[in-house]
């Protein structure tokens, strides 16, 4: 039996400087590959859209539906927002975090007046560490509970009590767009996708990203939004290329085309949010490439390190991570499949997608309810 499901997002049009929408994408379309109605809400002055509408004009916007074809998400501004309406005959409504609380409010003065849909408020963000009053205060009374992208997460809404109910749902790779790509890896050696952002990891880029390419001579290329002038030049001095945006549903042929990269997590994730990789990290290793990572702490044994990816805990050892990997084809090649291995056994959207139905499930969402019976 078909479930119909309401996603309130940020944006599913734009993922600049936007990585929750990599995920929210795979999983609306695994949920329709199933038979499933998803109908997804988007704010028509997102702040993601604006950005890349500035940046490369309007018609980018539609750009994600060269591989998101069936995704049609509804833009709405919230003055004229009918929920009632938006909300009817839903059986599970998902609302991410990245949405404003006067909505969340809203939407959860919905649920507490008896609507039949079960609802559950989508945190992928270190703010309930680094803006605890900003998290706390939310009104998410109405909700039936959190899915967090993290343990660390999670156990900070159990901790206050911000949540009645929660569950740890990561992030996982959409393998029907990343997958390896055949082909000569002509376009240099090392390959960084990720936005300068707000200098919660400059430093480390230095340390882990451009002083080893530097070190050792490497060609490549880094992919990215908000590099400031200081930033761009800083790369060009590594001896990389800066070379601005790639669309999200663009990057598998990019790894295809280069022989590794590097993950390099936000201060935020690497000191206090533990266990949390960025979706980069999935995208990565479902695409083949082989992935050196600056440190972070997988507490929640994501992955195998030393099998699936390398960890360099200082920029000396990602200098030696990077000369082994390159130097040798054969041990590239083993990091590569097992990595992917591993998210294809783990971490795909169809997994994250039977998690979410089997949480909807415990929760007693009708139509989930009759459809496993």
């Amino acid at each position: 039996m078909t479930v119909r499901v309401i996603l309130f997002c940020h944006s599913l049009r734009s993922d600049w400087n936007h990585g929750n929408a990599h995920f929210l994408r795979g999983v609306c379309v695994e949920l329709q590959r199933r038979g499933h109605d998803v109908v997804a809400y988007e704010p028509a002055d997102a702040w993601s859209a604006a950005q890349l509408a500035r940046a490369e004009g309007t018609e980018a916007l539609e750009t994600y539906r060269s591989q998101y074809p069936t995704l049609h998400p509804r833009v709405y501004r919230a003055e004229s927002l009918d929920l009632e309406d938006a909300l009817d005959a839903a059986d599970l409504v998902l609302v991410h975090e990245w949405n404003t609380p006067d909505l969340v409010r809203r939407i959860g003065r919905v649920r507490s007046r008896g609507a039949g849909f079960r609802l559950l408020f989508h945190d992928t963000h270190h703010r309930s560490s680094s803006s605890t009053e900003e998290i706390g205060s939310l009104d998410l009374s109405g909700f039936d509970g959190v899915l967090a992208f993290g343990d660390a997460i999670r156990e900070r809404y159990d901790r206050h009590g911000w949540s009645r109910r929660t569950w740890t749902w990561h992030e996982a790779a959409d393998i029907s767009v990343f997958y390896p790509r055949s082909g000569p890896r002509d376009a240099g050696e090392l390959v960084w996708i990720g936005n300068w952002g707000d200098e919660e990891r400059s430093a480390e880029l230095a340390t882990y990203l451009l002083e080893p390419a530097r070190a050792l001579g490497l060609s490549g290329h880094v992919y990215g939004v908000r590099y400031p002038p200081a930033a761009i030049e800083a790369v060009s001095r590594s001896g990389l290329a800066y070379a601005g945006r790639v669309a999200n549903q663009s990057v598998p042929p990019v790894f295809a085309s280069h022989r590794v990269t590097v993950h390099v997590p936000r201060q935020p994730y690497a000191a206090s949010i533990l266990g949390v990789p960025t979706i980069r990290v999935f995208e990565a290793l479902a695409c083949g490439i082989p992935l050196v990572s600056a440190p972070w702490h997988d507490t929640e044994g994501l992955f195998v390190e030393g099998r699936d990816f390398l960890m360099a805990r200082s920029g000396a050892e990602m200098q030696r991570h990077l000369r082994d990997v390159l130097s040798d084809g054969n041990y590239a090649d083993a990091l590569a499949r097992h990595g992917r291995r591993t998210i294809i056994k783990r971490h795909t959207c169809a997994h994250r997608v039977d998690e979410l139905l089997a949480i909807a499930q415990e929760l007693g969402a009708r139509t989930v309810r009759e459809e496993v019976v």
